[in-house]
């Protein structure tokens, strides 16, 4: 089975940044898509936020 949402260590992984950068895109991300704070963030989101392709994030967090 494949993952649905995306954590702060997968961006840390996507990005070459911080852990506390991936909580600050999480933050951000949430705020876009006006989600509440126990709302989790797909992987599909993040890709539209950060202007990236799906596969390519798959690919690297697998």
């Amino acid at each position: 089975m494949n993952r649905l949402c995306i954590y702060p260590k997968d961006i840390q992984i996507i990005t070459g940044k911080s852990d506390r950068y991936g909580r600050y895109i999480i933050k951000k991300i949430k705020d876009h898509f006006s989600k509440e704070q126990h709302q989790l963030v797909t992987i599909d989101e993040f890709c539209q936020y950060m202007g990236l392709q799906y596969d390519a994030v798959i690919k690297e967090i697998r």
